[in-house]
């Protein structure tokens, strides 16, 4: 029996094990899975599939392998720090937006965690395409030592089976802001769009599937030209860091994130049917240190005292490099913008990563929609709730300057 899921434009090839992988599973996993739907993907699970598979994708090895991302043995700390008091109803808020975690840290302390859903500091939960953020990071690395030579450098340069296709006109950095103006339809609605026949596809033997489709795709506009949304694109960006550091994804963050920020528990890389880190999609990771992720990336990605990536290239990442049609809003290096400063890392369903460097304000959410993938509705209502806890903590320093 197979199962399978499209994880945003991860494209999770699903593969059921045998007998002895389904008896190692303890009695909830099981009772889940007996009534797991085998033919669709995750934006049509049930929402009390969701609820139990966004907490445990990592914990059922017949349904995706994974990579370990490891962590240090000395976690960087998170004090307490004084409630912050805001004028709406958290916990009605939380409901709404069906939250599993919701962690707020200012000036380095926590100033709100609660969690819902059933899950708690110990769980782990999936980040869909919050991972992209984290995925550029690893490129800015990947230039700070050496193994990028530049961002304007051609994604062929790095991956020689895209020599010849449409991607021969494109910039690391121009896939990076998703400009590159081949065409993609990531209509999860529509069985013949490239997230859909992606996940199917056949790839030449020895070449990686990922490769092998996006190689065949036409050009639309000329690069740099139009900005599209494509997971599959950040899947592409993740094979290039893979081919140009010779490491494992997993492996790459664990030695420049994970284990120098301190965070408190290892995470898991979702891999794709060729063994690859999902670059657009799917790590597992505690709230709190999703938290820590924005602490490390609000104070310049340093470690004892030097920024893993080139000077001046975080502004860039995440700082308005294309517009995208929305007022006030826009996209950087994989991190979504806005006009006051303020960046994000977003994933369906209601994953999120807030950074507010004025307000030294860092907001690590996990959520499971009712209202669906990217509901606009339920996604304005986060957005608000990130203003009114800006203007609380205005309020908050305010008082204590009597001003």
């Amino acid at each position: 029996m197979k199962f399978k899921t499209l994880a945003l434009a991860g494209l999770i090839a699903i593969a059921a094990a045998g007998t002895a992988g389904w008896l190692s599973l303890d009695k909830e996993t099981r009772g889940f899975l007996a009534h797991f739907p085998t033919d669709r993907d995750v934006l049509f699970w049930k929402q009390s599939q969701r609820d139990a598979a966004f907490r445990a994708l990592d914990r059922l090895p017949f349904l995706a392998k994974h990579r370990v991302i490891e962590a240090g043995g000395t976690p960087s700390p998170l004090p307490p720090g004084p409630p912050l008091a805001l004028p709406i109803d958290v916990d009605a808020f939380m409901q709404s937006q069906r939250s599993a975690a919701l962690v707020i840290v200012h000036d380095g302390q926590v100033r709100l965690e609660r969690y819902g859903l059933d899950f708690d500091a110990n769980g782990r939960w999936t980040s869909f395409s919050v991972a992209k953020s984290i995925t550029s990071t690893l490129v800015g690395a990947a230039v700070k030592d050496g193994h990028i030579r530049s961002m304007d450098d051609r994604v062929s340069d790095y991956i020689e089976e895209m020599k010849g296709s449409a991607y021969d006109d494109v910039s690391v950095r121009q896939l990076l802001t998703m400009t590159s103006g081949i065409d993609w339809n990531e209509d999860y609605g529509d069985p013949n769009s490239d997230v859909a026949r992606f996940n199917n596809h056949q790839p030449e033997p020895g070449v990686d599937a990922l490769v092998s489709y996006l190689r065949k795709l036409p050009r639309a506009e000329p690069a740099g030209t139009r900005w599209l949304y494509s997971t599959g694109e950040t899947n592409l960006v993740g094979v290039l860091v893979m081919r140009a550091t010779g490491r494992h994804l997993a492996d790459y963050l664990s030695e420049k994130v994970w284990i120098p920020a301190g965070m408190e528990q290892k995470a898991t890389w979702i891999l794709s049917k060729t063994g690859q880190e999902i670059s657009g999609c799917c790590i597992q990771a505690a709230t709190r240190d999703y938290a820590r992720f924005g602490q490390f990336i609000l104070h310049g990605a340093q470690v004892n005292g030097q920024s893993i990536v080139p000077e001046g290239w975080l502004h860039e990442a995440t700082t308005t490099r294309t517009g995208i049609g929305e007022p006030g809003s826009g996209y950087g290096y994989q991190w979504w913008t806005y006009d006051d400063g303020s960046f994000a890392a977003r994933g369906i369903f209601g994953q999120g990563i807030f950074i507010d460097p004025q307000r030294k304000l860092v907001i690590a959410s996990n959520a499971n929609w009712a209202g669906g993938a990217s509901h606009p509705e339920t996604r304005a209502a986060r957005d608000a709730f990130y203003r009114v806890v800006q203007q609380a903590l205005d309020d908050e320093a305010a008082r204590k300057t009597g001003g």
